[in-house]
């Protein structure tokens, strides 16, 4: 209950208009900052709502797939230029925001240690690909992709989508060349 209520504290933090708008007023910090840490406030609370809802989790889903099959949905549609280009300007998107990348943070709590370790895999090379892409299409674009944010800014966040590339490519490395054993049990 206590990491519940931290989550329920994060997401009204982020919800306060001046946190928000300065969140949303710079590209990196609205993509990289804001929309993780709403995951992290529904992955927070995650586990109460799992715990109070056990029965609809295990009937729905039961293999994790059902729900990792959402969170890749909700979290490619956040990853476009034009919706987080809207979040800002159109009020119902950005309400979408609020409730969607809340529900992902609750459904990767319940979902990732349900999925078998080759789903795991293949979701991890997933992001690890569509980052990649990001800061490829954010660095090296010609033009401003985003309306309401500088084609400066859209560069800084290609730059922080590659420095994430890079961690993950070191992480699944250290994967790879390290005893995983103690893990397996």
């Amino acid at each position: 209950m206590k990491q519940a209520g931290l989550g329920i504290i994060l997401y009204w933090i982020l919800v306060i208009p001046h946190v928000k708008v300065f969140t949303e007023s710079i590209m990196l910090l609205h993509m990289l900052v804001q929309l993780p840490l709403l995951i992290l406030a529904g992955w927070l609370v995650g586990d109460w709502l799992i715990k109070k809802f056990n029965s609809f989790f295990t009937a729905w889903n039961t293999d994790g797939v059902p729900g990792m099959i959402l969170i890749v949905f909700i979290t490619m549609y956040w990853m476009l230029p034009r919706a987080l280009d809207e979040a800002v300007t159109i009020y119902y998107i950005e309400l979408f925001k609020f409730i969607s990348l809340p529900l992902v943070g609750l459904f990767l709590r319940d979902s990732w240690k349900k999925m078998q370790t080759l789903g795991k895999g293949f979701i991890f090379l997933n992001y690890l690909s569509m980052f990649a892409l990001m800061a490829w299409l954010y660095i090296d674009s010609p033009i401003q992709i985003c309306n309401n944010y500088l084609e400066t800014q859209q560069k800084a966040l290609g730059w922080g989508f590659l420095v994430i590339t890079i961690w993950m490519i070191l992480y699944l490395l250290q994967a790879v060349f390290t005893d995983q054993s103690e893990h397996a049990e």
